[in-house]
């Protein structure tokens, strides 16, 4: 067993496994070669889906920072486009306005930058940040529900390829699981993919 995994043999709430998982995360932000593996892993994940539209977000402190290799991204082809979240309404369902590295842009809900244009759009891929996971494909997040939210509000029949982006530090044996709860299609962290292979 890893020393890194986060393992408690006895339940732990949402909020205090939140809290010791954000505190592994600054930790673990702070490693290089960590954070060149994960650009390595979000290229290989935009390779292997082909999207022609990808949401991902703008990085709090101790989250990856992937502008750099979705600009790689848009970089390598044409009439790709990225996109990053809006809160338009607390509680409400996320929109995705379109965004390049050269975008400008705004202080927006929870203090956020998101794209300053009104250009909304609808990704077929979705980087989506994680606090914690476990090798089911559960996420942890900050606890404001919104990617559930608008997972389970997707327009269209096809909701995007989920890919989670995590540290290998914040992974923890079983989340606690709600009914509201979606589990993604993939995580990623500087070692590994989960859902492992069967």
């Amino acid at each position: 067993m890893s020393p890194s995994i986060a393992r408690n043999p006895l339940p732990e709430s949402k909020n205090a496994l939140r809290k010791r998982l954000l505190e592994a995360r600054l930790q673990a932000a702070l490693e290089p070669a960590a954070e060149e593996a994960l650009s390595r892993r979000l290229l290989d994940a935009l390779k292997l889906h082909e999207p022609a539209c990808v949401g991902f977000y703008w990085p709090l402190p101790g989250e990856f920072d992937a502008r750099a290799a979705i600009a790689i991204w848009l970089a390598l082809g044409a009439h790709r486009q990225a996109s990053l979240p809006v809160v338009r309404n607390r509680g409400e369902a996320l929109q995705f306005h379109a965004w390049a590295p050269d975008t400008p842009m705004k202080i927006g809900h929870h203090r956020i930058p998101e794209p300053a244009t009104e250009v909304i759009v609808t990704p077929d891929l979705l980087f989506v940040p994680c606090v914690g996971f476990d090798a089911a494909g559960y996420r942890l997040g900050y606890g404001g529900g919104y990617y559930d939210r608008t997972l389970a509000t997707w327009p269209g029949a096809t909701r995007p390829v989920t890919v989670g982006v995590a540290y290998e530090a914040c992974r923890t044996d079983v989340l606690q699981r709600e009914a509201h709860d979606i589990p993604l299609d993939l995580i990623v962290t500087e070692a590994a993919s989960y859902p492992l292979p069967a």
